[in-house]
């Protein structure tokens, strides 16, 4: 089946399983309850095809071209899609987790409620991505694009993001608690009632970003940039956040208070 033409068939529940699609087309095909469980589909064409409901687990989609297909409910548990274009993909309620997604482009894709518990993000392009209430606990998103995505109330917590681009972001009542967030571009994001406990935002701009109800406690803001006073005291427990000994000055923090974790 390998570079077959299967494009705009019907073949829905069809089973592929373990099966060489390397370079197959199938755009605009309808493959709902499809199993394609370990198969190969390595540079395969996929757009505007409809995998509602369908098995990908294991499956190889490296370089796969995925835009505007409807992922909505598949599972993709252990699937390989670093490369794959999935601009403009529906991934409502997909599962995701453990998927490597190694530089995979989601450029206005719907990952709403999408199970990425423990993916491989790295250096991915989720820029205007619907990821809200999406699980993305442990995730690695170092490096990745995240720019004016709706992260509002997502799981975060202890996800790699450093250096991860959250440019105007939005990341209302998110949950960070524990997240590597060193040197990341916070600038103009809404954190507003977000879950910052344990937090590593060490050398991370926030210039103009909304902590608003945030709970700061035991988050290391050391060596932030462009952090004001307001920003901080709009926050909850931002006293007991731990910051450069000059701006603990400015924030009316005492020699005594040094030890943040008291």
């Amino acid at each position: 089946l390998s570079g077959e033409d299967l494009g705009d068939a019907y073949l829905v529940g069809a089973d592929f399983s373990a099966k060489n699609l390397s370079r197959a087309n199938l755009s605009n095909s309808d493959l709902s309850y499809t199993k394609f469980g370990d198969a190969n589909l390595v540079g395969a064409n996929l757009n505007e095809t409809n995998l509602w409901n369908a098995d990908l687990s294991g499956a190889k989609l490296r370089d796969a071209n995925l835009n505007g297909a409807n992922l909505s409910s598949a599972n993709l548990w252990r699937a390989i899609l670093s490369g794959a274009d999935l601009s403009g993909a529906n991934l409502n309620n997909a599962n995701l987790s453990s998927t490597n997604l190694n530089g995979a482009n989601f450029n206005n894709a719907n990952l709403n409620s999408t199970n990425l518990n423990g993916s491989n993000l790295n250096n991915a392009n989720l820029s205007g991505t619907n990821l809200s209430r999406t699980n993305l606990s442990i995730a690695n998103l170092s490096d990745a694009n995240l720019n004016q995505a709706n992260l509002s109330r997502t799981n975060l917590s202890g996800a790699d993001l450093r250096k991860a681009k959250l440019n105007v972001t939005n990341l209302d009542q998110a949950n960070l608690s524990g997240a590597d967030l060193r040197e990341a571009n916070l600038s103009g994001a809404v954190l507003k009632q977000a879950k910052l406990t344990v937090a590593d935002l060490s050398g991370a701009n926030l210039d103009g970003a909304n902590f608003s109800d945030a709970n700061l406690r035991e988050a290391n803001l050391s060596g932030a940039k462009n952090l004001t006073i307001e920003q901080i005291k709009s926050a909850k427990n931002w006293e007991k956040a731990k910051y450069d000994p000059d701006f603990r000055t400015k924030l009316g923090l005492t020699p005594e208070n040094e030890d943040y974790r008291n």
